[in-house]
């Protein structure tokens, strides 16, 4: 086609191109209001937000039929229609998880060993790591582990503000390094091979970025238990049955699907595979042990049908929405040419001239946009993916690396944001929340809580390091293979 082709083929927009960008700021509007302001953590309320936008920003368009085309052509890509099965399938595991109590083994490991204090801190995080990396949700992990562990770690003389910060860095541990994690996902799935068909896979992913994480955890989690046991133990009635209640060895067990899943991952480099694998190993292993009952599979409750395979599908609902609605954002800017030019000027840039100035420009914009849009860090990956693809390609960066980068800074300093992070945001609402059943829990303070979540902290500054040292960097080699240095012709 040529260019004379492609101009008379290209959607425009009253005002010219860049008048493209405004159903891009409205999301960022939209995500503003609903995680800072009204605090709606809801992936329905995104979705409806950003259809809202879609519809309402088709006046801006010259063409009507160029417009929605360009919408239909975003949202049909192969890499958004794999990633939406690929979240439906991981949900399904995900829930598994949540039905066979696996939280619930962690806190009958700490009650059992009588940790206290900063010790109890530590557990936390570890424990919440395993749970996010299990269930592949940091939203989730928070929900679940705040009820049960965070009351249970005051009682056992945990400082309450470094435990938050325990709590919430174990689950963005998992957000960043599991398999079935919308942010792996998403990371993986947005960068492309030059030298072969088909995008990053997951168990590659996984496996090259786990160096870093782990780096980062094992920093925090003495962290955790140096200074995470300033708190005095409460005594009397209050809240005293809680760690036997939610004490049961049983979900434990619920681990051996976990690992099975990652080993599959990596070992075969199909997330679907290894998927189906878990989720048919974890149901068997589960009715065994008596962590599942049959119903919990699927069953029917009062004339609906319920368990973890549904569950799974209605959890992930809302996320799959917001992905085809940030994709028709990402088709305007492409059809509009608007995508073009900007990354034409990033690979142009000055910055862009090195190897490490380009991973900077990966690091400042999906911080930037993870920012802009409350630390949504899934929607973040979605919107500068297809940007950092093309500044990686033009150093000829692993897609393993442009991948970890993105995942690894959007887990980084974006979450602790204390004026605009969903996920402080979210915490201190467990907190809120936890306060009005138990009355020795304190109040935490978004910036407080901020500094003390040390997991996050510390992964950037790994980061940082692996960027400006070359920790880590591979170019990619022949057949996508991944290569320390690039052959000189």
């Amino acid at each position: 086609m040529s260019d004379i082709e492609k101009k008379d083929d290209r959607l425009e927009f009253r005002g010219g191109m860049y008048m493209s960008l405004i159903p891009l700021a409205l999301f960022v509007v939209v995500c503003v209001l609903l995680f800072v302001v009204i605090k709606d953590y809801s992936m329905i309320s995104l979705t409806t937000g950003g259809f809202a936008i879609l519809v309402v920003c088709s006046v801006l368009s010259t063409s009507q039929s160029k417009y929605w085309n360009a919408i239909v052509k975003g949202m049909s890509s192969d890499t958004i229609q794999t990633l939406a099965l690929i979240l439906f399938i991981v949900g399904m595991f995900g829930k598994m998880m949540t039905r066979a109590q696996i939280a619930n083994g962690f806190v009958w490991i700490g009650k059992s060993l009588g940790l206290t204090g900063g010790v109890f801190t530590g557990f936390t995080f570890i424990a919440t790591c395993i749970l996010s990396s299990a269930t592949g949700t940091s939203i989730g992990t928070l929900f679940t582990a705040f009820p049960i562990l965070y009351p249970s770690g005051i009682l056992l003389g945990a400082n309450p503000v470094v435990l938050a910060g325990a709590i919430l860095s174990g689950a963005i541990f998992g957000d960043n390094v599991a398999p079935i994690s919308d942010t792996t996902i998403a990371s993986a799935s947005t960068q492309e091979y030059t030298k072969r068909k088909g995008v990053a896979d997951i168990g590659g992913v996984v496996a090259t970025r786990m160096k870093y994480a782990l780096v980062a955890a094992a920093i925090a989690v003495v962290l955790f238990i140096i200074t995470g046991g300033s708190g005095a133990a409460v005594s009397g009635s209050e809240g005293a049955e809680l760690l036997k209640q939610y004490s049961n060895p049983r979900g434990l067990i619920m681990l051996i699907p976990v690992v099975i899943l990652m080993v599959v991952a990596v070992k075969t480099q199909n997330i679907f595979e290894a998927c189906t694998v878990g989720i048919i190993v974890g149901s068997i292993v589960g009715l065994v042990s008596g962590a599942l009952k049959p119903s919990d599979i699927a069953g029917i409750t009062d004339g609906a049908l319920s368990g973890f395979l549904v569950d799974g599908i209605n959890n992930m609902i809302g996320t799959v929405g917001y992905l085809y609605a940030v994709a028709g954002i990402i088709g305007l800017l492409n059809e509009s040419g608007t995508m073009d030019a900007i990354i034409t000027k990033l690979i142009n840039s000055k910055l862009n001239r090195t190897v490490i100035g380009s991973e900077l420009i990966l690091m400042i914009g999906i911080m930037v946009s993870s920012i802009c849009l409350g630390s949504a860090n899934g929607p973040a990956i979605i919107m500068f993916g297809p940007i950092a693809n093309r500044i990686g390609k033009s150093k000829q960066l692993h897609p393993y690396r442009r991948a970890n980068l993105l995942d690894g800074f959007a887990s980084t300093l974006p979450v602790i944001f204390p004026v605009t992070s969903s996920f402080i945001f979210i915490v201190i609402s467990c907190v809120t929340s936890a306060q009005a059943d138990y009355s020795f829990i304190p109040n935490v303070s978004p910036v407080q809580l901020a500094a003390h979540t040390y997991h996050c902290i510390f992964l950037f500054f790994v980061l940082l390091f692996a960027v400006i040292s070359g920790w880590g960097r591979r170019y990619e080699g022949p057949d996508g293979k991944p290569v320390k240095t690039l052959e000189v012709k």
